[in-house]
């Protein structure tokens, strides 16, 4: 069973940055397709940015040039950076992986406001 924690939500300027990290149990993490997904009030849950076991990554249009999605150091962690934020990025964000079914995690709160 894989368990997906979230962190690193905040409420940010517009331009401003924030961190998201997703921290995972299990042992599959590390060579799995994992990935951020964003669901807005109203809208449908969407990906953000994925990467995947061999660290090849794919981006929505609307985040190129200003989010990287990595891996950390250790093999169970997973970040988000987001730069020049907007206040189209407000979100839930969620964490993603692929391995055999989809799992995620609880969602962390973006809020990008003046």
């Amino acid at each position: 069973q894989v368990q997906l924690v979230e962190s690193g939500g905040d409420l940010a300027q517009p331009g401003g940055s924030l961190r998201l990290s997703c921290e995972a149990s299990g042992t599959i993490f590390s060579i799995a397709t994992v990935g951020w997904y964003r669901q807005a009030p109203g809208k449908q849950r969407e990906l953000v940015a994925r990467i995947t076991g061999s660290s090849s990554t794919i981006y929505a249009d609307s985040v190129k040039g200003r989010f990287t999605i990595s891996r950390g150091n250790a093999k169970n962690t997973m970040y988000l950076q987001m730069n020049s934020l907007k206040p189209e990025d407000t979100a839930v964000y969620y964490c993603n992986l692929v391995w055999g079914k989809e799992y995620w995690g609880q969602g962390t709160q973006v809020t990008v406001s003046s």
